[in-house]
């Protein structure tokens, strides 16, 4: 496709703006990386290749060095490395939106060298992104083009305009390119634009918010240090995010006083992680060696950093009987550390089961991965168990108390009741059907003048019927006897 006066490359603006905003982030990278971190549905990298030869013309970009890698064919193959101006770099601002004091350096030295750890944090971020490819349709070019991704189905190109061609599937990313940042000073004493020594610089950061990744911070290993540098790295991220400052009013209010309490620097400068805990800190192997190998690289590092990972174990009493102890661990001064392999990366995606987090059993989702299954919410949630269970328990056991009470109870009736009906009646008088005998416990002062008992009557009858009934006895009577109006003297 010819050019113009202006763009003798005939690329257009979409494709100078993703360039420019490719390399505001990555700072240096080949055109084929380009096409992969923007435009992976492009047959070649020739368009990315042509934005950057017209922004070259410009004096925005310019290649200072060359990179080799191994192509499909197993083939090496090197390519030119491409980087911003200072010029260019306040393009790239532009472009992305960002102020340019956030866009840090042009890497001209590090193009110089080769860029071989800048490649592979570019190739890192490029497997984050998966970028969807759309279907393009090819325009005609005067000589051919070689496909970079053709699929297997795909016509090799003969000049003509060809039918768009399915796009290639790729695994779910996470983010856009504008959700990343290359070498970020973390400043454990000093500021952000004059940091004091030793503080970290991480190879990239990513903020997604918008898919529940307020924060991650990403180290890229090319196998070239040994885990002690790595897990030294560990210990100095930790220390950035131990880091408090004084906590900003946010309030428009002259009169408001501004919060006492200081909050971790980390906080000021990040979206709120929505748990506990610092930030997680990925780290991505990227060179290529055996399962075996890996393992061990992963194992030692593990090891090493274990006193950055592990959090506090806090153990209580569960105060119900049989269940012993219980507790969780604080995460609160905890680095969450994952490790995954660019390999598996580009495979899978960052939501795949890519995803090793040192403490927990097997690879997982990146969801999986950052949550804290032993925290203190996972307590709680077995102590509101416990709880239900006893209170469950003790309702059972009161239920049980007022069946057996009310069980005897009715026991207790029923032999009553069975005792009432099996008891003989008490004799009765046949004179007047009371009593036949007075209460045992109670004195009767008639049992005293009454006749001797006969079985038949009670003792007021007995008397009744001793009293005599005519003259001659009654006058006998008060002669043997006495009455009360005559008493024998």
């Amino acid at each position: 496709m010819g050019g113009t006066k202006r763009r003798p490359y005939g690329s257009t603006a979409k494709t100078r703006q993703m360039v420019l905003a490719a390399l505001g982030v990555v700072k240096v990278a080949t055109a084929e990386q380009i096409r992969q971190l923007m435009c992976p549905g492009t047959a070649s990298a020739q368009t990315v290749r042509n934005g950057c030869l017209d922004l070259g013309r410009d004096g925005l970009v310019e290649s200072l060095g060359s990179a080799s890698r191994t192509n499909a064919a197993g083939n090496l193959v090197t390519e030119k490395l491409w980087n911003l101006t200072g010029p260019g770099l306040e393009a790239a601002a532009a472009v992305l939106d960002r102020p340019v004091r956030e866009m840090g350096g042009t890497a001209r030295g590090a193009a110089r060298s080769g860029a071989k750890h800048a490649v592979k944090v570019t190739d890192t971020i490029a497997a984050f992104l998966q970028t969807p490819p759309e279907p393009t349709c090819p325009v005609p070019r005067k000589a051919a083009q070689p496909a970079t991704t053709a699929l297997p189905s795909a016509p090799a190109g003969n000049g003509t305009a060809a039918a768009p061609t399915a796009a290639q599937d790729r695994p779910q990313g996470l983010g856009q390119i504008s959700s990343w940042t290359t070498e970020v000073v973390l400043p454990v004493s000093g500021t952000l634009t004059t940091p004091g020594k030793n503080s970290p610089r991480a190879d990239a950061v990513l903020t997604a918010p918008e898919a529940g990744v307020p924060v991650m911070f990403v180290e890229v290993d090319n196998g070239t240090e040994n885990p002690v540098a790595l897990s030294y790295k560990a210990s100095r991220y930790r220390e950035f995010f131990r880091r408090t400052v004084k906590a900003p009013t946010g309030s428009p209010n002259p009169y408001a006083r501004p919060a006492e309490k200081p909050i971790p620097m980390w906080e000021t400068l990040y979206d709120p992680l929505g748990r506990e805990g610092y930030p997680p800190l990925a780290i991505v192997f990227t060179k290529q060696v055996g399962p075996t190998a890996m393992n061990n690289r992963i194992d030692r590092v593990m090891r090493l950093t274990e006193v950055h990972w592990a959090g506090e174990y806090k153990e209580f009493s569960t105060s119900y009987v049989g269940d012993g102890q219980d507790g969780y661990t604080d995460f609160t001064d905890a680095v969450p550390i994952l490790v995954t392999t660019l390999d598996r990366l580009r495979e899978h995606g960052p939501l795949g089961l890519v995803w090793f987090r040192f403490g927990h059993p097997t690879w997982q989702t990146l969801h999986d991965a950052l949550d804290n299954p032993s925290d203190e919410r996972a307590f709680r949630r077995r102590q509101r168990r416990r709880d239900q269970l006893h209170e469950q328990q003790r309702k059972q056991e009161e239920e049980q108390r007022d069946r057996e009470l009310r069980e005897r109870r009715e026991r207790w009736a029923a032999e009553e009741a069975a005792a009432e009906a099996d008891k003989e009646p008490d004799p009765v008088c046949q004179k007047c059907d009371g009593p036949l005998e007075g209460s045992p416990f109670e004195y009767d002062p008639l049992e005293e003048d009454a006749p001797p008992a006969d079985g038949q009557h009670c003792a007021g009858c007995r008397i009744q019927l001793a009293e005599p009934t005519g003259r001659l006895d009654r006058v006998i009577r008060r002669l043997v006897a006495g009455d009360d109006r005559n008493p024998r003297q």
